[in-house]
């Protein structure tokens, strides 16, 4: 059992989300930086998909209720346990009483917070994960408050936290998400249906040019700010799927990238899709985040999703043996 301290709107419980709902019109939903909740999992000693918290506005803090193990990735931000900092990408053991803080990051937006077991809310479509834009799950279908307390559960995998030990983040990604002003990311991309569409300007810019990150961004979409993607001729389009990571250009032509809680449908053109493994990138760009597109093919795209479940998997085994770096 935890207690939470201090939380934001953007605070909520998640996992892995729920796919294969989208014909009833409720998208994947789930983790906006799948990985690292999938790692904080894993150091924690839980199943992969355990619910988690997920922190987006900081600072956060939670108190311990009982004794438990912990771990927290994602984003650059300080993270202390009683005061006592604590090095990124961190799983450790905490007492009752004791009160874990994270401070805004350097860099990155979202954190995740494991607990041994996973957070204990009831299963909703076979997910635990929050849906704030519908609001269900999670825990009553919204943001965390203080004063909100969450059971825990029993563990799913046979490995426990018994000692503090860490990992390094770069093994599995080149940036922790970026930060206003900084280097810009790259985010690889395949044409959408509607790519032809767009005037020889508008794809020249989509590959050539910067985007910012608009303050205008949640769960459900991110605005860019940048060049005017124009079609070569009006276009009106019946709504169809789409998909985290679907790069749409309404009228203004300022690109909007769906994310974890994206539409399930829409009718504005679909000038790329980001691939799902630079995915997580979206959930950790700020705003004011610097992003480039990087054009890819389709055997590009899933040599980047293997590559990535063979680092997990290779994590897993690690973890599971008690290999990993611990504590001096």
């Amino acid at each position: 059992m935890i207690e939470i301290l201090s939380s934001g709107l953007m605070n909520s419980v998640q996992d892995l989300g729920r796919p294969g709902y989208l014909d009833q019109g409720i998208g994947r939903g789930g983790a906006m930086d799948r990985p690292a909740l999938r790692i904080a999992n894993l150091l924690a000693g839980n199943a992969e998909g355990a619910a988690a918290i997920e922190v987006a506005v900081f600072p956060f803090r939670l108190r311990f209720l009982e004794p438990a193990g912990y771990a927290v990735t994602g984003a650059s931000c300080r993270a202390s346990l009683n005061g006592q900092p604590l090095p990124p990408w961190w799983s450790g053991t905490a007492d009752a009483g004791d009160e874990l803080r994270l401070e805004p990051p350097t860099a990155g937006s979202r954190a995740y917070i494991t607990i041994g077991g996973g957070i204990d809310v009831p299963e909703v479509l076979r997910a635990r994960a929050t849906d704030l834009k519908s609001v269900f799950g999670g825990l009553e279908g919204r943001a965390l408050a203080r004063g909100d307390r969450l059971a825990t559960g029993s563990r799913s995998t046979p490995a426990a936290v018994t000692s503090s030990r860490s990992i390094d983040p770069f093994h599995f990604r080149d940036t922790l998400g970026g930060m206003a002003g900084g280097e810009p990311l790259t985010l690889r991309i395949m044409p959408g249906a509607e790519f032809d569409a767009f005037n020889h300007e508008a794809r020249q810019a989509l590959f050539g040019m910067e985007f910012r990150v608009s303050a205008d961004n949640n769960r459900q979409g991110m605005r860019l700010e940048g060049s005017v993607l124009a079609l070569t001729r009006k276009t009106e389009l019946l709504s169809h799927g789409i998909m985290p990571g679907t790069i749409q250009v309404p009228p203004s032509g300022q690109a909007v990238i769906q994310l974890a809680e994206a539409n399930t449908c829409g009718g504005y053109p679909k000038i790329a899709h980001v691939i799902e493994t630079d995915l997580w990138k979206l959930g950790q760009a700020p705003s004011g985040a610097a992003i480039r597109f990087e054009v890819v093919g389709r055997d590009t795209a899933v040599a980047a999703i293997r590559d990535e479940e063979l680092r997990l998997r290779r994590l897993a085994h690690l973890l599971g043996g008690g290999i990993a770096r611990k504590a001096s």
